[in-house]
């Protein structure tokens, strides 16, 4: 089958020819239709998390897809053949198998049906990123009335934080340039900072009695993560998505810093699809990529230029 692959650390992204996954015992076979680009898949490209992961070579990009049961193992439930369905890819023990291939091979109970009101490339942009936005908000955990900012805001993770957030009556302020502004407070940011100027200038003057959390998707630990966190009051709380939040340094204020992993649950899944179906969720898909302009995707959510979520699709 055709991969979008990464052959050795220093590669550049390419298309392979590897061998067609088998489902074993419990397993389903899923033809893919689509597949979601996120940040966590241009860090596997250039090697960012070597460090922390192994990689078996070719490793095949992507985790979230979305498309058709095609075959089933031995002693499979849960699922079909031809059932719809969507779902997360996790790296497992070592970087090898991914989403952006024809095929894909998972156990059964982790498929979530997609609603028939839910398509394809809106489903494929649903699992990390949702899933990264869900625990970054329960980690801040805003109530009614205080306000939360988002930094990095225009990313698929940033589109579904906003809402969540917005959802519990809680203020959002958002990061983003002039011509986010409309797209953003759509969504259900307050207010959306000029990222060019300094940003914890123009929060600290609307809020100068603090604000009640952060949630921080764009800065590595360093001056600038810790230039935000003065912003939040004591007791209030911190969350990253990049292993910015230092709780050492933040216990002395009782504030909580979770650093995010997020691992999509298929229950979850399930909720947050039956939302988008309905229209309670915004699934904000700024720009689809057939198969073959796969790595033009990567490349521009590598250059922090993308806007919202970013999905591949796949012909028959």
């Amino acid at each position: 089958m055709r991969a979008v692959t990464l052959g050795n650390f220093g590669d550049p992204v390419t298309f392979s020819d590897v061998p067609t996954p088998e489902p074993a015992a419990g397993e389903a076979r899923v033809r893919v239709k689509a597949a979601g680009l996120n940040r966590f898949d241009t860090a596997v490209a250039s090697g960012a998390v070597k460090e922390m992961m192994d990689y078996t070579f070719p490793v095949v990009l992507g985790r979230d897809f979305a498309g058709t049961v095609d075959t089933l193992g031995e002693d499979t439930a849960d699922v079909q053949v031809g059932d719809e369905v969507f779902g997360y890819v996790p790296p497992g023990a070592s970087l090898h198998d991914g989403a952006l291939a024809q095929y894909v091979v998972l156990p059964a109970e982790m498929l979530v049906h997609r609603p028939p009101a839910l398509d394809v490339v809106a489903a494929a942009a649903l699992p990390l990123a949702v899933t990264a936005a869900l625990m970054s908000v329960e980690a801040v955990d805003p109530q009614p009335g205080d306000t939360v900012l988002i930094v990095g805001a225009t990313g698929g993770v940033g589109s579904y934080a906003i809402q969540l957030i917005a959802a519990r009556g809680a203020t959002v302020l958002a990061t983003g340039l002039p011509e986010d502004d409309e797209r953003l407070r759509r969504l259900g940011a307050t207010t959306v900072i000029d990222y060019r100027g300094t940003v914890a200038d123009a929060v600290r003057a609307a809020n100068p009695d603090g604000i009640q959390g952060l949630i921080d998707l764009l800065n590595y630990p360093g001056a600038e993560h810790a230039e935000l966190t003065g912003l939040v009051r004591d007791g209030g709380g911190v969350a990253s998505t990049l292993n910015a939040a230092d709780a050492e340094s933040l216990a002395a204020r009782n504030i909580t810093a979770t650093n995010i992993i997020a691992a999509p649950d298929p229950a979850v899944l399930a909720r947050f699809a039956d939302q988008a179906a309905s229209g309670a969720l915004q699934i904000d898909v700024e720009e689809v990529f057939p198969f073959e302009e796969a790595p033009k995707g990567l490349e521009i959510l590598a250059n922090g230029e993308a806007r919202g979520k970013l999905v591949v699709t796949l012909s028959a």
